[in-house]
């Protein structure tokens, strides 16, 4: 029985990530305020009422592309901030820098989600802020490791 709903578990995952990547493509073309559960079901080839055992509203797929988004954001950021010796805060910043731009380029209608003109009408919930500070953690550490250093 365990292993019938871990293959259950697999397959809801399986289709929330798909319904995210359709749901980012209509990103690109329609923008947030565009954004369409219906529109996704028609592409998924599902019936609209069934998408809404994954995503209750449109506003709770909003939050999981902003989430998702500062996630990736956030990995890049703290990726880039590793590959900088500890001691370079200099090159840890920039590095750090240089990360957010290439990611906003990489994924612009992602980069417009986060910080571009907020969706009408949609409130964020609480649930989006770790995911939010990611990168704002990063640059403070750099900057306390900087002070501590001495070298600000």
């Amino acid at each position: 029985m365990s292993s019938s709903r871990t293959a259950r578990e697999r397959v809801r995952a399986e289709l929330t990530r798909e319904i995210t990547d359709i749901a980012r493509g209509q990103l690109a073309t329609e923008g947030a305020t565009g954004l369409s559960l219906r529109a996704v079901a028609r592409e998924m080839g599902m019936v609209s009422s069934a998408i809404y055992r994954y995503f209750p509203s449109r506003d709770d797929l909003l939050t999981a592309l902003i989430i998702d988004g500062y996630n990736a954001l956030g990995e890049a950021v703290e990726k880039a901030d590793a590959a900088v010796p500890r001691e370079d805060h200099t090159g840890r910043w920039l590095a750090v820098c240089h990360a957010v731009r290439d990611w906003a380029l990489a994924h612009p209608h992602e980069y417009a989600l986060l910080y571009g003109s907020p969706v009408p009408g949609y409130k964020a919930p609480v649930d989006t802020v770790a995911a939010a500070i990611r990168d704002t953690v990063v640059y403070g550490r750099i900057v306390s490791d900087a002070h501590r250093a001495r070298t600000l």
